[in-house]
């Protein structure tokens, strides 16, 4: 993937990105991603591009039209030494950034998400995984031991069918099945809630993606913390770089596990699958009866799967 960032990544990096660099924060407040919705809309009606921002089209910024304070926007768009840091930054980490409009933008998160695809995505790694046949597995970080072995088998039987093991990057299930899958001889993809820079960073990690067998992923700036906000957000975009998710374990009505299955199930449609054999779990079976299916492995996906998830809540 090509490490310089287009033109309009730019001006999606200055108008949405807190570029944590240890030079400050913004002097006026980043665009909320609804926010830059609204812009990104608004700019497509008068024929330009965010690009157009960087370009000295004085006209964009002087208007009243705007759905943004043009004050706003150039206290953000006046941050091009602040971007050049962040960049030579990212640059040395092999870290990369790509706007929605971007051709190494994940075509499946675009075309699953929509407008609420993320408007960047911070990459290490070969980003052509995110574009191959893949399983998401999601879970407890507090799985017991026997659903993490299971896990491991699942994740590992996915990488000897040729599929990618889509995770978020967390203790417990989400680790064990990116190691079952990488362990196996297969690739995974992390999709991370915060920490990109020190996780990439990892012997263990760096040597997968010198070999080209990890991709990390997150729509977080490379040196943001962890939060419970952020985790829930990722959720939705672990989803969305699989052709369907298979749940470990869950707790009812709360969590991120529980949260980004549900909201799989009722609005966004990835086939949602859920752990078929050990110890029963009301979580899960709670989850059936939203519609989710038995696992019963790879060959089990088809599309049709989650018009029928869907149907149940229209």
């Amino acid at each position: 993937m090509n490490t310089v960032p287009s033109v309009n990544t730019k001006a999606v990096l200055l108008l949405t990105a807190p570029l944590l660099t240890g030079s400050g924060s913004p002097k006026a407040p980043l665009l909320t991603p609804r926010e830059y919705r609204d812009m990104a809309l608004w700019l497509q009606t008068v024929g330009s591009e965010p690009a157009d921002l960087l370009r000295g089209d004085s006209q964009l910024l002087d208007g009243k039209t705007a759905p943004i304070d043009p004050e706003r926007l150039k206290c953000l768009l006046d941050r091009g030494f602040q971007l050049a840091q962040a960049l030579e930054r990212w640059s040395a980490r092999a870290i990369c950034v790509v706007g929605r409009a971007d051709p190494g933008y994940p075509a499946r998160v675009k075309e699953r998400l929509k407008g609420n695809a993320p408007a960047l995505l911070f990459c290490c790694g070969d980003a052509e995984i995110a574009n191959g046949p893949a399983l998401a597995i999601v879970g407890s970080r507090n799985a017991s031991k026997e659903i993490l072995a299971y896990t491991n088998e699942v994740a590992a039987d996915a990488a000897h069918n040729g599929k990618v093991v889509v995770s978020g990057g967390a203790r417990g299930v989400d680790r064990t099945a990116m190691n079952g899958a990488t362990t196996a001889g297969g690739t995974a993809v992390g999709v991370l809630a915060g920490d990109l820079e020190r996780t990439s960073m990892n012997r263990t990690h760096r040597n997968l993606i010198l070999e080209q067998r990890l991709l990390l992923v997150s729509p977080f700036d490379p040196l943001a913390r962890f939060h419970v906000g952020h985790a829930m957000h990722r959720n939705k975009l672990i989803y969305a770089m699989a052709d369907a998710g298979v749940v470990m374990d869950t707790a009812i009505d709360e969590g991120g596990t529980w949260a980004g299955a549900v909201e799989q199930l009722s609005k966004y449609g990835t086939p949602v699958y859920t752990r078929s054999n050990g110890a029963p779990s009301p979580g899960l079976e709670a989850l059936r009866e939203r519609g989710a299916l038995p696992w019963k492995g790879n060959d089990s996906v088809t599309p049709p799967a989650a018009m029928g998830q869907r149907e149940l809540f229209a």
